[in-house]
C-alpha cells in the first residue's frame, strides 16, 4: 500500500452538517470525522453515524482520506461504529483510548469480523491509534506492533496531561518528554508520527514555535481542530524548495562518484554519508507523495 500522506489530520464533529460541509472544501490531508469527545449528548452519535454516511453517498467525500474517530471498546457504542461506517470511502479508524497493545488487537479482530462479515479483504481498514494516557506513552511501541493496520500513532495532549494530573503549561514544557517517546516508538516501528492538537487555535504565532519543535522531534504531521491552522502545518510537515535541491543535488553527487570509483562524495565541504542519502531518499519520495495528492 503507498503511503498515506499524513500532515495535516482535521477533526470535524460529524452530528454537525455546517462543519461537516466546510471540511469538504478543506485542504486537510485527512478528515477525522468525529463520533467520540466532541458529538454529545449520546444520542447525537447515531446522528454522527448517519452524517457520515449521507455524505460519504452524496461524493462530497470522494477523494477524501476518511478516519472517523469511533468510540473506545468500554463506551457501548464502538460495535456500532464499525458496524456502520466499514464501508467503501472510509479509509481507516482512529482509535481512542489505546492503553496498551491488546487494545490496539482487540480493535483489529473486530475489524476483520466486520470485513468478512461484509465481504470485504482483510485488512483494508486501517487504524491509527490516539495515545491520550500515561500508561499509552509508555507503552507506544507495542502499540504500534500490536497490528499490521497501525501506519500511525496520534497523541491526544489533553487527556494526557489530565490522565497524569499534571498541568499543560504555556511554554508547552510539560509534553516534550511524551512527545519525544511518541515519535520514538513511531520511528522504531516505521508508522509515522503525529503531533497533538494546538489548543490556542487562533494563536497561530504560537502554532508556528510549536511546529519547529514538532518537526526538530521527528513528528510528520499534526492533529488539526481549525482549517486557519492548515497552511503553517502544511509548510513545515513538507520540504522546502531549498530541501529538495539539496536532496537532488545529494543524490547526483553520490552517484557519479560511485561511478567515478571516487566512492564518497562532499558537498559544502561534507562528506555525504549513507545517513544523508538515506534522508535525501526521504526528502523526496515525501516530496513526491505531496505532488501526486495536489
Amino acid at each position: 500500500m503507498e503511503k498515506i500522506l499524513l500532515r495535516s489530520l482535521m477533526f470535524v464533529p460529524s452530528h454537525n452538517e455546517k462543519l461537516m460541509t466546510s471540511a469538504c472544501k478543506s485542504k486537510a490531508d485527512v478528515l477525522l470525522l468525529d463520533v467520540e469527545d466532541s458529538v454529545q449528548p449520546q444520542a447525537n452519535k447515531q446522528v454522527a453515524r448517519d452524517t457520515i454516511l449521507k455524505y460519504l453517498n452524496s461524493g462530497l467525500l470522494k477523494g477524501r482520506k476518511i478516519f472517523p474517530r469511533v468510540n473506545d471498546r468500554e463506551s457501548g457504542e464502538l460495535l456500532k461504529d464499525i458496524a456502520q461506517l466499514a464501508v467503501k470511502g472510509i479509509t481507516g479508524f482512529m482509535y481512542p483510548k489505546s492503553k496498551n497493545g491488546e487494545d490496539v488487537y482487540f480493535f483489529d479482530k473486530l475489524l476483520e469480523t466486520i470485513e468478512y462479515e461484509k465481504n470485504i479483504p482483510v485488512g483494508t481498514f486501517k487504524i491509527i491509534p490516539l495515545i491520550e494516557t500515561a500508561a499509552a506513552v509508555l507503552n507506544a511501541q507495542e502499540i504500534c506492533l500490536a497490528s499490521e493496520r497501525v501506519i500511525a500513532i496520534a497523541y491526544g495532549s489533553e487527556d494526557f496531561i489530565t490522565d497524569l494530573e499534571g498541568i499543560h503549561d504555556a511554554e508547552h514544557v510539560s509534553l516534550f518528554t511524551p512527545r519525544s517517546i511518541i515519535a520514538m516508538a513511531a520511528r522504531a516501528t516505521n508508522k509515522v508520527p503525529i503531533d497533538t492538537v494546538h489548543i490556542r487555535v487562533h494563536d497561530l504565532e504560537d502554532l508556528e514555535k510549536n511546529l519547529i519543535v514538532s518537526k526538530n522531534l521527528g513528528f510528520e504531521g499534526m492533529l488539526v481542530l481549525n482549517p486557519k491552522e492548515i497552511p503553517l502545518v502544511h509548510k513545515y510537515y513538507s520540504p522546502s524548495e531549498h530541501e529538495v535541491k539539496s536532496a537532488k543535488e545529494m543524490l547526483v553527487l553520490s552517484e557519479q562518484a560511485q561511478k567515478s570509483g571516487e566512492g564518497v562524495a562532499i558537498i559544502n565541504g561534507k562528506f555525504i554519508g549513507p545517513p544523508m542519502i538515506k534522508s535525501a531518499k526521504k526528502i523526496l519520495y515525501k516530496q513526491n507523495l505531496i505532488e501526486k495528492n495536489r
